[in-house]
């Protein structure tokens, strides 16, 4: 178990390097191809209720697709999270401006007095975050484990789709038991279904 820990960190840190070399012209460039990936894509087209994150300035830009999202009267939520039970919980935002300020780690979620929660079965459509994934829909997260404990609560219809950069594509991402796939992942060049 200890080896599969080391392994997930060295693809961690090494998926996180890749990322972190792309200049802000091309995280900004391969971020609006993720856009348009997303945007012509038949799941996202039918979704209703969407849920996004706000991303950290490494990650794939996620506020133009959630601005956007509204344009084809997509209902959006963020995940808001409490550390104290180590949960999510997605709240429904009408407004970036006025309805999300700095969270957990600095990272932008919604605010909990202004917005209402969206039951976890309503998301047709959940886009979850990672550092490093590959074409079986093996993810790496932060190490925080909160999605990870989330996902299982999404309906089985739900899909669930990662938005990264090809970067932080890795050959194989070695799976533990608590760990949870994804099932389509949208990079700059491509939509990868899980094999």
């Amino acid at each position: 178990m200890q080896d599969l820990k080391g392994k997930k960190a060295e693809i961690r840190k090494d998926a996180l390097a890749r990322r972190n070399m792309l200049s802000d012209e091309e995280r900004t460039q391969k971020s609006m191809a993720i856009m348009q990936y997303l945007f012509d894509f038949a799941n996202f087209l039918e979704a209703k209720i969407v849920l996004f994150y706000i991303n950290t300035p490494q990650e794939v830009a996620t506020e133009a697709m959630i601005i956007k999202s509204w344009e084809y009267d997509k209902t959006i939520a963020l995940p808001w999270v409490n550390k104290k039970k180590g949960k999510i919980f997605p709240l429904k935002i009408d407004d970036l401006d006025k309805d999300i300020r700095a969270g957990y780690r600095g990272i932008r979620e919604p605010i909990l007095k202004r917005c209402k929660p969206i039951p976890v079965d309503y998301i047709d459509l959940a886009i979850i975050p990672g550092v490093a994934f590959d074409e079986r829909g093996g993810r790496i997260g932060h190490g925080t484990g909160f999605y990870d404990k989330f996902i299982p609560g999404l309906n089985t219809t739900t899909r669930k789709v990662a938005l990264a950069f090809e970067c932080q594509i890795a050959p194989q991402i070695p799976m533990e038991p608590h760990d949870r796939y994804i099932d389509i992942i949208i990079t700059d060049k491509r939509i990868i279904y899980k094999i």
